[in-house]
């Protein structure tokens, strides 16, 4: 396996109403990263590019959803990773508290 760049483990910020209220009253950041990025490189990633402390990461695969026409199926979105980064109750993400 090929080791990720630290820019290639994040993927994009997640920023939804649920990622809103977890950024808010837990400290808790949701991102997509790299499907084959483990949880010790998405901490380092997230120390290093937002200069916080990681207290925990959770990871789960979120599958890929179907659709239906008639009698044909096709995917209306792929499958991807999403971490839930939680830091310290004195610091946050600046990007997601505008």
């Amino acid at each position: 396996m090929a080791e990720l760049h630290i820019y290639d483990v994040l993927r994009r910020p997640v920023i939804t109403e649920k990622a809103t209220v977890m950024a808010d009253e837990f400290n808790q950041y949701v991102f997509e990263v790299a499907p084959d990025a483990n949880k010790l490189q998405i901490k380092e990633a997230v120390e290093l590019i937002f200069e916080v402390s990681v207290v925990n990461v959770n990871t789960m695969v979120v599958p890929a959803k179907r659709g239906r026409r008639g009698r044909n199926w096709y995917l209306r979105s792929r499958q991807w990773k999403k971490a839930i980064v939680t830091v310290p109750k004195d610091q946050k993400i600046e990007m997601f508290n505008t």
